[in-house]
């Protein structure tokens, strides 16, 4: 670990911990900022693409030859375009069948085949034109309905991995997890209180404002440009030269600003088909989906059906836990059911425990990543049980977590023994919060919910330049979204001692930087961020080589404080300080440019915790359930600009709000979903939510020199599990299906009261 001096992360800082204005705020509240749909080519052209209508179907014959006829249309491509280049890589083979159909479609939505056209009318007469002959096939949406033997195989060659016995025959089962430790037998045994429930959640989407878009050109040499809303030009870079056959370093990715992601943008989509229009019609290529496509087409994250079995002593132990959960992940392997096995007990200190977790394909779009991927839904699960058996004991809830919640030195349910952590500061802070002890209204209830992320940390690339006027350009390949580059800038600023203002960050493309992984799994912060700080205390090290030669002293004499070079002591010589803007200026007499670097591939990003609280009053009537007070409880490690940390943490409250509540694909009986649309999959607006109220801990992370630890996806993982066990407890049923719509509670409690009356 890079740290010079393993006090730092518990320093005192001077910019870290502010909150100033982001430096790209002004081009955003006045539209100037540039977003996917704004880029713009000479002599472009408009692609359109063609879907199956169908949730499962064999594709027999393509026909373009009509569409290619029409006048204004340049460019067709179907799967004959995209030959399978892949060398074996089955990842990237389901990616190349994702983005082209080829021999059958998997879900409704499928790219069947596009057309690339001098405009949007012509583009949409010459899909019209292309004639797809279909063989409708049996197809499946559910994931238990997808594991019966008797449900329709999405794909033949698919055979279980992970199972103790090699699988005789191919299922929709692509893989199982199991992780654990100690004997759930055993320690069932001895539990005096055994709850065992199973639930049901369904897709949620990230609900980005922005819809997937690109500008694709690809020259005669082979050479290619490609800009895109992302959350990792490198990887869209990669995919693309790969799928495609391009060399990697000919192609040139740049990222827009981005409209929302939230996990959703980290994969490809449009991009491979773009680039092949562009490439057989030799003119830029524009994609810009429409709502219905990314409702359609693009990656929610995946329904899941789980069983929960915890025991408890009489004064609330808790001797044993068991779990299996079943995930869909679309039409391709790959759901996060591993992550949901391993997030499912880590909030607790266990000596018996067991998940088991299945990945399972059907006929939707494959699943995408959606903040926390996997880690929600097991959530819910268990700490509705959690809350059960608390009541069932008679302990408060929080004392019961609190009893059993994991601390430095638990060996967590998925393996690793935890260093310093925040859950129990995170409890003990909400049991001493005003909105823990406030009274409750009429056909209102309280619930709350404890909450775990791993936070990744990964390949992070920085370049820092400091020009003859002293101020500081740094180059970085992790696109911003959601504030991370005031971070940046204050973590650099903090570093080098000078004033935030005089930093400024840019996204730089993929031709300019080394590699950076995708802006996901709450790592920029973290690993990018600690890139910034080497790459500080590199460009410090010349500063004071520098200041060296121009004192004419021993570079080891020369020391670098609060932003300026002074003598290391007395016997180095008595000269007045230099500051970085009087060595830049001299820069050209001294060497030529100043200038840091860091690459990095970081680890120890250190696990998050949250808890939060829900107040809920609930419709007798209609069944309708809001949410009047929330409150989220996060360590944050060190918050490096609080503002955007109690953004993250506000944010993720609400979506998970609108997941517990009223976000869910519906699909009909032909496979086809019936809400592609925000009027009828519908998220939370202002209207229907109260002030998130949060609360930032900070218990520093020793693997980062500030402590920093990521908090961008924890916060969604308590909210499904907070608000359900808020109406729970406000109608007296326990609800373990989600969303918790006015029909399914209406149901709940008629169910409820027609059991009491028998």
């Amino acid at each position: 670990m890079p740290l010079d001096n393993p006090s730092d992360n518990i320093r005192k800082f001077k910019l870290v911990g502010t909150r100033p204005d982001r430096q790209d705020g002004f081009d955003k509240v006045t539209g100037r900022a540039k977003f996917g749909a704004d880029a713009v080519a000479p002599g472009q052209l408009v692609g359109r693409i063609l879907r199956s209508p169908h949730a499962h179907a064999r594709i027999k014959n393509i026909d373009t030859s009509k569409a290619e006829k029409l006048a204004g249309v340049k460019a067709v491509v179907t799967r004959a375009d995209f030959p399978d280049k892949t060398d074996g890589d089955s990842g990237l083979f389901d990616i190349l069948t994702n983005i082209m159909a080829r021999d059958k479609a998997l879900y409704e939505g499928h790219t069947v085949a596009a057309v690339a056209a001098v405009s949007a009318a012509v583009a949409k007469q010459a899909l019209k034109l292309i004639k797809v002959d279909y063989e409708i096939l049996p197809h499946v949406t559910d994931v238990d309905e997808a594991m019966k033997p008797n449900a329709p195989v999405l794909h033949p060659k698919l055979f279980t991995e992970g199972l103790p016995e090699k699988p005789k025959k191919p299922s929709n089962v692509a893989r199982r997890y199991e992780f654990g430790h100690g004997d759930v037998e055993d320690g069932f045994a001895k539990a005096d209180i055994i709850v065992e429930r199973s639930f049901k959640t369904e897709a949620t989407h990230q609900g980005y404002i922005e819809p997937h878009a690109c500008l694709a050109n690809v020259s005669p040499d082979g050479s290619g440009e490609l800009w895109v809303c992302t959350q990792g030009h490198f990887m869209v870079r990669d995919y693309c030269a790969r799928l495609l056959g391009l060399e990697i370093s000919k192609l040139r990715v740049t990222a827009s600003e981005i409209g929302g992601g939230f996990g959703g943008k980290t994969t490809v989509f449009l991009e491979p088909v773009a680039l092949a229009l562009s490439r057989k019609a030799n003119r830029p290529v524009k994609l810009v989906m429409s709502r219905d496509e990314v409702f359609k087409c693009t990656g929610p994250t995946s329904s899941a059906s789980i069983d929960v079995k915890i025991g408890v002593t009489k004064d609330g132990l808790i001797t044993a836990a068991d779990a299996t959960l079943r995930y869909q992940g679309g039409a391709f392997p790959g759901s996060p059911a591993e992550f949901g096995a391993m997030s499912a007990f880590a909030q607790y200190h266990l000596d018996n425990v067991r998940t088991i977790a299945y990945d399972v394909v059907t006929n939707r779009p494959k699943q995408a990543a959606y903040r926390a991927p996997g880690a929600p839904m097991a959530n819910f699960a268990v700490e509705s049980v959690i809350e059960e058996l608390a009541h069932k004991v008679g302990i408060e809830p929080i004392d019961f977590r609190i009893k059993n919640a994991a601390r430095e030195g638990t060996r967590s349910s998925y393996g690793p023994v935890y260093g310093p952590i925040g859950l129990l500061a995170t409890l003990e802070e909400a049991r001493k919060h005003p909105h823990f002890k406030a009274p409750l209204g009429p056909n209102q209830g309280r619930g709350m919910a404890a909450g775990f992320w791993f936070n990744f940390g990964g390949q992070s690339c920085v370049s820092l330049n400091i020009p003859v006027d002293g101020t500081v350009t740094i180059s970085v390949g992790s696109p911003d979204i959601g504030g991370s580059r005031a971070s940046m800038c204050l973590m650099t600023a903090e570093e080098l001692g000078i004033p935030y203002g005089h930093v400024r960050a840019i996204i730089a493309d993929t031709s300019s930087l080394g590699y950076n992984d995708v802006t996901d799994g709450s790592r920029t912060t973290f690993a990018t961020g600690m890139a910034c700080i080497l790459a500080a205390r590199d460009a410090i090290k010349k500063l004071c080589q520098r200041a060296a030669m121009m004192w004419g002293i021993p570079e080891e004499a020369v020391t670098w404080e609060k932003g300026y070079a002074k003598p290391a002591g007395a016997n180095a010589g008595n000269f007045p300080p230099l500051s970085l803007k009087e060595i830049a200026a001299a820069s050209g007499a001294t060497g030529g440019p100043i200038a840091g670097h860091h690459e990095y591939s970081a680890d120890g990003a250190g696990v998050s915790f949250a808890t939060h609280i829900c107040d809920v009053e609930v419709d007798p009537e209609t069944g309708a359930a809001r949410v009047v007070r929330y409150t989220v409880l996060q360590d944050a490690g060190k918050a490096v600009h609080p503002s955007y940390v109690e953004g993250q943490f506000q944010g993720g409250a609400v979506q998970g709000i609108g997941w517990a509540l009223n976000e869910e694909y519906i699909y009909g009986k032909d496979g086809r979903l019936q809400n592609a649309g925000f009027l009828d999959y519908r998220i939370p607006v202002c209207s229907d939510l109260p002030m998130i109220d949060t609360k930032i801990l900070e218990i520093p992370n020793p693997g980062h020199p500030y402590g920093v630890r990521g908090v961008g996806e924890t916060s969604i993982v308590p909210p499904l599990a907070a608000v359900a066990n808020a109406v729970s407890n406000a109608v007296g049923v326990r609800m373990t299906e989600l969303p918790i719509s006015p029909p399914r509670l209406l149901k709940a409690l008629e169910t409820a009261n027609l059991a009491k009356a028998s």
